[in-house]
């Protein structure tokens, strides 16, 4: 069968399953709406937890980031996998010993403060609403070349599907759907990982094959290789077409710095992951599902950088020198995405920019520089600047690149790329719709929270019932879907990008009022307000300065990029709440006995 029949069968299966789930499950009162009734157990809470994690960005975007980025790719690792950890020890059990809803509900009471819990929501709402541009985007570019549709359309179909489970199950809902999300998920980014690993070294464990050297069998797949480690060929690969080898790293320390810690602690500042932990029974369980949750993140980012490096190589060895004539077939499919293209060129310009003609080399491939000194002209005082002899040449230079390639294409294009069948490049297909459409359950839930329980029930009417919360969170979610849809269509930037400006913004806001909140007494609201203020406006001004406005580096505050800023919007944030707490009269004695509380979670 072919790619798009297979696509259809195992994506729609896994729709089926995902419907059935919503409609068993779905949410008949508040507290399963918002937290399942704190009654899902600690391995299928890890599993949800993993799902809900693991979005379109680790799934989809990750792996493609390295494989374009190389070393300096790692950052998104580290800084994710740290993130967890730390959110696991710092954050976790002592939010689930709270056993609110949602964080701007601890924030309001840990600050006692209306208007802090109002800010709260509206930071989780502008963070949750950036998250989840990104997982929409990611929706849009699965549908787009596995069913053949534009990438709008593929948008609007997974707000559809989110809209259907998400608004119907709540949380109950998206548990339970996550949990069969993961199962999804994992299995399709295993599986041609697998396969790749042993057609090309031999070893069916991808974290080992990543560190073996190329077996005769994948010398023969390749072309070349036999008995050389497979970085070692990728550096060799890299090199000789002009760029940096693939293991070493470009960007300037402090911005690797900068962007790790942001998403680290961004991640410890999520709000669609840390109510997770409200759906759990007791505070061990909650010790317990971060165990669980990290274990099973922890299968798909060991396996990265192998897809990465696999994915990496074989694009390489199957595009470079090719005519157009001979493209591979994945080039072909996903040329009509236009996430991929190829555009046939060649202008040739004296040192003074004129025009002077046009010429091919006698081997029918050009040679490539970049044009930028004395040297990189010929005799003749000609520079090459575009191309139209018919070959696809990756180059370093943009101006005279030929291939395009949108690296959130790499993961779901491996499969292709590595003649795999049909069925493993439509199981992927699903895979990634399940990272991200788990991810955007989560986040639209967490929008949903913060304008019924937080908004609604908690500022403007106290007193409405449970129907009518219910009522207006259902109402919330919808509109929510809708502005994700917006976003998806119109993203800021590609998929990891978008997801990696989430998450400076979440450090920036909810971090600092978190970790203070729970482990310093003496911090008040006025101190939370003004922190989280200048932390979240700081960071979404240079976030939006820099990526839209002025998009010249040489701009950036030393060196730091919109990526990266969050951790100084964070540090802005601590520096502002501690100095206005020490200026502002302390919290009250009963927020004080709370805040001892909380900091213990012994089980009553």
């Amino acid at each position: 069968m072919s790619i798009l029949a297979w696509t259809w069968i195992i994506v729609g299966l896994s729709f089926v399953l995902y419907i059935g789930i919503a409609i068993w499950s779905r949410a008949a009162s508040t507290g399963e709406f918002y937290v399942a009734e704190k009654q899902v157990h600690p391995i299928a809470n890890g599993m949800a937890t993993a799902a809900d994690w693991m979005s379109a960005a680790s799934f989809i975007s990750m792996a493609g980031l390295i494989s374009f980025m190389g070393r300096d790719g790692s950052m998104y690792l580290m800084g994710w996998t740290g993130g967890y950890v730390l959110l696991a020890l710092l954050l976790a059990p002592y939010l689930r010993k709270y056993g609110k809803f949602t964080v701007p509900q601890f924030v309001g009471d840990r600050y006692y403060s209306n208007t802090a819990r109002v800010v709260a929501l509206l930071c989780a709402i502008f963070v949750s609403f950036t998250y989840v541009a990104g997982q929409m985007r990611g929706v849009g570019i699965v549908f787009s070349r596995f069913l053949e549709v534009s990438i709008n359309t593929g948008v609007i179909i997974g707000m559809c599907i989110v809209f259907f489970y998400a608004v119907l199950g709540g949380m109950k809902g998206i548990t339970y759907t996550q949990v069969a999300q993961y199962v999804v998920l994992i299995i399709a980014y295993m599986v041609p990982a697998i396969f790749i690993s042993i057609m090309i070294t031999g070893n069916p464990i991808p974290q080992l094959g990543y560190g073996s050297s190329i077996s005769a069998g994948g010398a023969q797949i390749l072309g070349q290789g036999q008995g050389v480690y497979v970085l070692d060929l990728l550096d060799k690969i890299q090199t000789d077409l002009g760029f940096k080898a693939y293991t070493a790293g470009q960007k300037p320390m402090i911005d690797v710095f900068f962007i790790t810690f942001a998403l680290m602690v961004g991640t410890a500042g999520l709000p669609h992951v840390i109510i997770r932990f409200f759906t759990v029974p007791k505070v061990r369980d909650a010790r317990s599902s971060a165990g669980w949750a990290l274990l099973f993140i922890a299968i798909l980012y060991t396996t990265a950088p192998a897809v990465a490096a696999f994915a990496r190589t074989n694009f390489l060895l199957t595009i470079n020198n090719k005519s157009y004539a001979e493209a591979p077939s994945w080039f072909k499919n996903w040329e009509k995405t236009k996430l991929v293209g190829f555009q046939d060129k060649a202008i040739y310009e004296n040192a003074e920019g004129k025009k002077i003609g046009v010429y091919k080399s006698k081997d029918g491939a050009l040679k490539y520089k970049d044009g930028k000194d004395e040297k990189d002209f010929n005799a003749e005082g000609m520079k090459l600047v575009k191309d139209f002899d018919g070959i696809m040449t990756i180059s370093k230079d943009a101006a005279i690149n030929e291939v395009n390639v949108d690296r959130d294409i790499m993961v779901l294009a491996n499969p292709e790329i590595a003649k795999l069948p049909a069925w493993v490049v439509a199981l992927v297909a699903a895979g990634g719709l399940a990272a991200a459409l788990s991810t955007a359950a989560g986040l639209l839930l967490v929008i949903s929270a913060a304008i019924s329980h937080d908004l609604i029930k908690g500022v403007l009417i106290p007193d409405i019932s449970e129907k009518g919360e219910l009522v207006w969170a259902r109402i919330a979610a919808g509109f929510a879907v809708v502005v994700a849809g917006y976003f998806g269509i119109n993203p800021p930037g590609f998929v990891a990008q978008v997801v990696a400006f989430a998450f400076g913004l979440a450090a920036a806001s909810f971090f600092p009022i978190i970790i203070l909140g729970v482990f310093w007494k003496r911090a008040t609201k006025e101190g939370a307000i003004a922190g989280m203020l200048v932390g979240i406006v700081f960071t979404a001004w240079y976030i939006i300065y820099f990526r839209f406005i002025n998009t010249d580096p040489k701009g950036w505050w030393f060196g730091i990029s919109p990526e990266g800023i969050g951790t100084l919007g964070m540090i802005f944030n601590f520096l502002v709440m501690w100095v206005v707490s020490m200026m502002t009269k302390e919290p009250p004695k009963d927020v004080q006995d709370m805040v001892e509380s909380v900091r213990y979670p012994k089980e009553a």
